[in-house]
């Protein structure tokens, strides 16, 4: 979960991210909404690679960045429940009893 966090503390990532909820991207296609370089962009594809919060598909020289949501989801979740804000867990159903058994 630090990875996804360290992933997430920086706001070119973060708008990375938000790119890729609209459809996958090309490493180009990304890098041309930010005013820096294209190996600064690949570093914070790296660091987004390691969180597992993006996948790459590579073609010949095309890279095409794609998000992955479940994890995002999930770490937001482990978050949310580390200071008491996540949903209450479902009750278990209660089980059958042996007949003649005490509860």
């Amino acid at each position: 979960m630090n990875r996804v966090f360290k992933a997430l503390a920086d706001p070119t990532r973060r708008r990375v991210l938000q790119l890729l909820r609209e459809r996958p991207m090309t490493a180009g296609e990304l890098s041309d909404h930010f005013p820096i370089s294209k190996a600064t962009m690949s570093g914070h594809f790296a660091v987004l690679r390691e969180a597992d919060l993006i996948d790459a598909d590579k073609q010949g020289t095309t890279i095409t960045y794609q998000l992955r949501l479940s994890v995002l989801e999930d770490a937001l979740l482990a978050f949310a429940d580390s200071f008491g804000i996540g949903f209450p867990a479902p009750e278990l159903a209660p089980t059958k009893r042996a007949e003649g058994s005490t509860p």
